[in-house]
């Protein structure tokens, strides 16, 4: 029998929204393409990133779900990976193109970070993840 889950309620509130939203951010990364990748001239960087930020943050939230700790440690670094690529327009543009680029995506950046990270989240996925 199979006991793989997709999504785990059972699991601190923090962890279960990460997940949520970790799910969401790659279902839009497929359907919508990876945002600002293009801006990086290296077409190795912009694969990279696109994989990571799609196929990273689906698996990281299969692997949270499942209670594995590279599951959580794949879901922080695709929660990361948006941050890169403001850093690589701010490079590129300038800070003030950095900050306008996507607010709205940024602010569900730091929200999916911050659920990562959380106290409450840390410390079950340090006990708990085998």
């Amino acid at each position: 029998m199979n006991n793989k889950v997709w999504i785990n309620n059972r699991q601190p509130q923090t962890l279960y929204i990460a997940q949520i939203m970790l799910y969401f951010s790659a279902v839009s990364a497929l359907l919508f393409g990876s945002r600002g990748v293009v801006i990086f001239d290296s077409s190795a960087i912009r694969l990279l990133l696109s994989l990571l930020l799609t196929i990273g943050a689906a698996a990281g939230a299969f692997g949270i779900a499942n209670e594995l700790k590279w599951g959580y440690r794949l879901g922080a670094a695709a929660a990361i990976a948006p941050f890169v690529v403001r850093i690589g327009i701010w490079q590129r543009l300038g800070l003030s193109e950095a900050l306008q680029w996507d607010t709205l995506g940024g602010i569900f950046d730091i929200a999916i970070l911050a659920a990562l990270l959380h106290r409450q989240s840390a410390e079950y996925q340090r006990i708990y993840f085998r």
